[in-house]
This record gives C-alpha cells, sequence and structure tokens, in this order.
C-alpha cells in the first residue's frame, strides 16, 4: 500500500468507500479502473463512514483511504469572512473533495472533520450546474476551487483540475482560483492559459515546509513549477501562508522572500497575498488536543472573538510585507 500523495493510479489502497447511489457514475468507475487491487466497500451514505465519531485523524491520516459519494445539495458557499476576497464582491467556493492527502500540522480541516479520509464527490456535473446559475444571477463570480482539499494534488488520479479549467474557460465572467502546494503543473501543463483562470501557489520557508507541511512538494520543486506556468501564460498568484510565529521567524521570512524574489520573475506574477496563521478557536482546540506531535499549538496564540491567531499578528504581516516590497508593488500585495 502506498499514501494517497505517492498514487497516480495502478497501485491499491487499503479501502474505497462507495455509495451505492455512485456506483454507476462514469468517474467511479474511472478511479476505480485504477485501484484494481483496492478492496471495495459499499455503503449507503459517506457520513455513514467520515461523520463516524471517536475516530482516530492522526493515525487515518498516514494510510488515508478514498471515499466516493454523491453529493445532493449546495454545491457552492460563500466565501467566509476570514479568507481573502482579493477585492471580488461575489466570492464562492467549492468543494469537489474533502480534505487533503497532506500532512500540514497547522490545517484547520483536523478541526473541522472527524475523519483523515479524502471524500471526492463523483457528481462533478452539478458543481458546473449550480456554478453556472449562480453566474446568471450574478453576472461575475469570483470561485475558489481548492478550499477545502489542494485539487491539483489529487490530479494524478481524479483530473478535476482540468475540468474546472475546462469549464471556466467559456465563462468570461467566471475567474476561478486553483490553489497548492503541489508541484504539480506538468498534469496540467497542456492546457493553454486562460485570462479567468488564476493558478495559486502556497509557499513556506523550506524550514516551515520541512518542519510544518508533510509530505508537501519541497520549495525549489514548487518554484520551478510556478516560473514554467509562467513562461506558458498563466496568471500566477503567490499564496505566502500562513505565516508562523516561530523562534527566529523575523530572519526566516526575511531570507525566504529573498530567496523566492531571486528564483521567480516577480514582475510577471500577477498578484500575492500574505496571511498569518489563525483559524476557528473551536478548531484550534479541538486539534491540539489531537496533535501532540508538534509544537505549533503551543507557540504564543491568543484567542479572541472565537478567533485564534498569534499575538503579533498585525507586525508580522507587516514584517513580511515590508520585506516583499523591495521586490514587489505593493499595490498588488493582500494582507
Amino acid at each position: 500500500m502506498k499514501r494517497l500523495n505517492g498514487l497516480s493510479g495502478g497501485d491499491s489502497l487499503s479501502r474505497i468507500y462507495v455509495e451505492n447511489r455512485a456506483l454507476e457514475y462514469p468517474r467511479t468507475k474511472e478511479i476505480l479502473e485504477r485501484f484494481k487491487h483496492s478492496n471495495i466497500i459499499e455503503i449507503d451514505h459517506y457520513k455513514n463512514v467520515f461523520n463516524r465519531p471517536r475516530q482516530d485523524f492522526v493515525r487515518q491520516k498516514a494510510f488515508q483511504n478514498l471515499i466516493l459519494a454523491v453529493k445532493d445539495d449546495s454545491f457552492l458557499y460563500e466565501g467566509p469572512d476570514i479568507c481573502e476576497d482579493f477585492g471580488n464582491d461575489n466570492f464562492y467556493y467549492a468543494s469537489a473533495a474533502l480534505n487533503c492527502i497532506y500532512d500540514c500540522h497547522y490545517c484547520y480541516l483536523q478541526g473541522m472533520y472527524q475523519s483523515a479520509n479524502i471524500v471526492i464527490f463523483v457528481n462533478l456535473e452539478d458543481f458546473f450546474v449550480e456554478a453556472d446559475e449562480r453566474l446568471n444571477k450574478l453576472g461575475s463570480m469570483y470561485l475558489s476551487i481548492s478550499y477545502d482539499t489542494d485539487l491539483l494534488a489529487l490530479e494524478g488520479f481524479l483530473g478535476y483540475s482540468r475540468d474546472w479549467i475546462n469549464f471556466a474557460k467559456a465563462r468570461e465572467n467566471l475567474t476561478i482560483e486553483l490553489r497548492t502546494k503541489s508541484a504539480n503543473y506538468g498534469l496540467i501543463s497542456d492546457i493553454k492559459p486562460y485570462a479567468n483562470i488564476i493558478l495559486a501557489f502556497t509557499l513556506s520557508p523550506e524550514e516551515i515546509i520541512g518542519k510544518y507541511e508533510m509530505y508537501t512538494a519541497p520549495l525549489n520543486k514548487r518554484i520551478d513549477a510556478i516560473c514554467r506556468a509562467l513562461d506558458d501564460g498563466w496568471q500566477v498568484r503567490l499564496s505566502l501562508e500562513p505565516i508562523i510565529g516561530v523562534e527566529g521567524w523575523e530572519k526566516i521570512y526575511r531570507r525566504f522572500i529573498q530567496e523566492i524574489s531571486k528564483a521567480i520573475p516577480m514582475d510577471r506574477i500577477y498578484d500575492i497575498n500574505i496571511g498569518v496563521f489563525r483559524m476557528s478557536s473551536d478548531y484550534y482546540k479541538r486539534i491540539g488536543k489531537r496533535r501532540l506531535d508538534t509544537d505549533v499549538f503551543a507557540l504564543p496564540i491568543a484567542i479572541e472573538n472565537g478567533v485564534a491567531c498569534f499575538k503579533e499578528e498585525e507586525y508580522m504581516k507587516q514584517a513580511v510585507a515590508k520585506e516583499l516590497f523591495k521586490h514587489y508593488p505593493g499595490e498588488k500585495i493582500y494582507l
């Protein structure tokens, strides 16, 4: 058996749970064909497995399984205030998959879900239908498609990034953001770039990646993917988040900004956002009890108005932005 992030089809997973009503969907058949040797378990509803109480999230994370399901409704959600909307009035997100193959110690998904397994909704066309309906009603829309997962990280056996791009390219008044910590640009590099599609790469210093972002692509691989995407003509966003207030963070992030500014043609970057670690206080407390294998929840965090964040959050953002201003225009940096 292999970890999900090492799978590209032809390997096997311990289990794949499949809703009975999902069995006849073409995407279900395609996925099961890729994992012929996995144990297939039919279920009535994905929540019977995914929402089961008293699951060991940390242990499951080491050997994740798939759950293939059909989503009934609410295919798009309004973007939460805690997230950057980049100046867009009609900000929504779509979750065609739940959970991530990576194991970032600070990830809020650990506090949101009981299970570490990956849910894939195989009725992607229903997401497209609601997106069209919402688009016709609003006139324009900004849509994040990698909000509760990392779709490009799953692209090797799922292909949803390509499907979303093909959907959006014919709708100029729809802007989609595909965000990733992977270096899987090669899996979509044959697609012609479109102005309304933003490839957003989340970047952190290698010290943070190595300690807190397990199984994600190393910084140099992400930089290579960014440069390739820029050369091909894509709109590329850099997402410098979450800033983590580890000991010596100012020096670490100063070196980091210098490194990426030398390696990436910054004058061709679409825009940049900077964000400090923050999450719901309920999630923060829940994860802190689960994650005894990390020190990220022992760092100096304050809880105010139901949000857990670093006590020096504003100073941390401004310090990173100040360094970034030396290499990139301030009007295209979102804090």
